[in-house]
């Protein structure tokens, strides 16, 4: 008969303790219920945000320069090329240097301008032709027609 009052007094008691939590969960998320919207809200937001942020500033491959890839036989003239892909006469002078093997600094000193407007054409240059290095950019331009 003991055991059996003990077990039936905590019972009770863990069945109002659970009551009390859920009707203290209940009373916080009630009074609470504004910045619980709020907060679910900026969190949409937030996300819907990330995702708008990623699709607008993606970076979309330029679909010419893999057909004229596929098509090296029948390519158009050089300056066709340089037109279609907005390579101006500086970066192909630049193109041209890298394609000799001039470090940065050395094809600065050649045009006579500085060391980061070297930098700025080279990451121009890499961007039109979808390059990622100096090897895989001269690599391109040869099979465009545009380096000898």
């Amino acid at each position: 008969m003991k055991w059996t009052t003990i077990f039936l007094y905590g019972l009770a008691l863990g069945l109002l303790l659970a009551a009390l939590h859920f009707f203290q969960y209940r009373l916080l998320v009630l009074e609470h219920a504004e910045e619980w919207y709020v907060g679910l809200v900026a969190i949409l937001f937030t996300a819907l945000g990330i995702w708008a942020g990623k699709k607008l500033t993606r970076r979309k491959m330029p679909t010419h320069i893999t057909q004229v890839l596929t098509a090296a036989p029948a390519l158009p003239p050089q300056e066709k090329v340089l037109e279609k892909l907005g390579i101006t006469p500086r970066e192909m002078e630049v193109l041209q240097l890298i394609a000799q093997g001039l470090t940065n600094q050395e094809i600065a000193d050649r045009l006579f301008v500085s060391l980061n407007t070297i930098k700025t054409h080279t990451s121009n240059v890499f961007a039109k032709l979808d390059a990622q290095r100096r090897t895989q950019a001269i690599q391109k331009a040869k099979a465009l027609g545009l380096l000898l």
